[in-house]
C-alpha cells in the first residue's frame, strides 16, 4: 500500500468513469482497525470560477486547481504515485474551501 502523506498530489486511479488523475490527499492518518481509505479532492485544469475552486499553480502539474466539490474517499491502493507536494499556504487556501462546502467553521 502506497504511504500517502497529507498535502501530498498523487495520481490516482478512481475508476472507468473519473479517470486516472490527480488528486490532494487531506485525510491519510490510518491504523489497523481503521478502513484504508484516503480522503482527496481532485486537480482539474476545467475550472468554472466556483467559490469552491482553488486556483493555484503546483508544480508538476499543468495549470488549474483543487475543487472543495470533489471530495472523494478512494482505497489507498488505487494510489498510484506521488506527483507533488503542496506547502502550507496551499494547503490552507483548499483547506478554507472544503470548509466552506462542507459548512464547517
Amino acid at each position: 500500500m502506497p504511504n500517502a502523506k497529507r498535502g501530498e498530489v498523487w495520481q490516482i486511479d478512481f475508476g472507468m468513469t473519473a479517470k486516472v488523475r490527480p488528486a490532494l490527499v487531506l485525510g491519510c492518518d490510518i491504523a489497523d482497525e481503521d478502513r484504508v481509505l484516503v480522503a482527496v479532492v481532485y486537480h482539474t485544469t476545467a475550472l468554472r470560477g466556483s467559490r469552491y475552486e482553488v486556483s493555484m499553480r503546483v508544480s508538476g502539474l499543468e495549470v488549474g486547481g483543487f475543487d472543495a466539490q470533489s471530495l472523494y474517499m478512494v482505497p489507498a491502493v488505487k494510489l498510484i504515485r506521488r506527483r507533488a507536494l503542496l506547502d502550507s499556504l496551499q494547503m490552507a487556501a483548499v483547506e478554507t474551501r472544503v470548509k466552506l462546502w462542507l459548512g464547517l467553521k
